[in-house]
């Protein structure tokens, strides 16, 4: 029985993708460029600011000319970070549930915490969360297994009873390394031709819905401490 489920951010919890797409193509227009496509963007979001970059400013390859690209775009996003991201569609009732058998859920994401803590206080999830690592709150990030094995310290679960659901195949890679049951969400920001099926995950699902079988049985209190 897993007493701790953990997300990543963009693209498992939180739908971010248009408000990071609306700050490319703001930049974009800004370096008189059209816009770009949201089906053409939405792949990269899992990916940051580095993986839009690529998308919006393929061309761009000089380091200085690509510093300046990335603190602009990051400048456009935090300024409208929440306008139209929210949680992906069924996933407030596998948070509500979780929550009603006295389960922990957390966030494990590579955003920074100057854009992660904003945008969760903005849905109204900060202090839903009984623990939030960031890409910057340890030395090291996804795909290293150290903030997944933090967030089991925050949340005094051992690794075996949490469960990791995650886009990207770093979120397996760390998931499986940190020892914990992985999840990927196939509704999240997966590119074109990626092959999530073989990266090693325990479970791929469609929808937040499906997470209820792993969560049974959800008795009220049932694990609370």
């Amino acid at each position: 029985m897993f007493r701790t489920i953990l997300f990543d951010l963009d693209g498992t919890l939180v739908d971010t993708a248009p408000d990071m797409a609306a700050a490319l193509n703001r930049l974009r227009v800004e370096r008189g460029r059209p816009e770009l496509d949201y089906a053409a963007i939405r792949g990269q979001v899992s990916n940051g600011a580095a993986g839009l970059l690529r998308v919006g400013f393929a061309d761009v390859t000089d380091a200085e000319a690509l510093a300046d690209l990335r603190g602009r775009f990051l400048e456009l996003y935090r300024a409208d970070l929440h306008r139209h991201s929210l949680l992906f569609p069924g996933m407030e009732a596998i948070l509500g549930a979780i929550e009603a058998s006295g389960r922990h859920w957390g966030v494990v994401t590579n955003k920074p915490g100057w854009l992660t803590d904003p945008l969760l206080a903005g849905l109204g999830l900060d202090h839903r969360a009984a623990c939030v690592v960031s890409g910057d709150t340890l030395a090291e990030r996804k795909p290293h297994p150290l903030p997944l094995q933090h967030a089991c310290r925050l949340t005094g679960a051992e690794p075996g009873a949490c469960l990791y659901v995650g886009d990207a195949a770093r979120d397996v890679e760390a998931g499986r390394a940190a020892g914990m049951t992985t999840v990927v969400a196939r509704f999240g920001y997966i590119p074109a031709g990626e092959r999530p099926d073989t990266w090693g995950a325990d479970a791929l699902i469609d929808d937040p819905a499906e997470l209820r079988a792993w969560l049974e049985p959800l008795e009220p209190g049932g694990l609370a401490s």
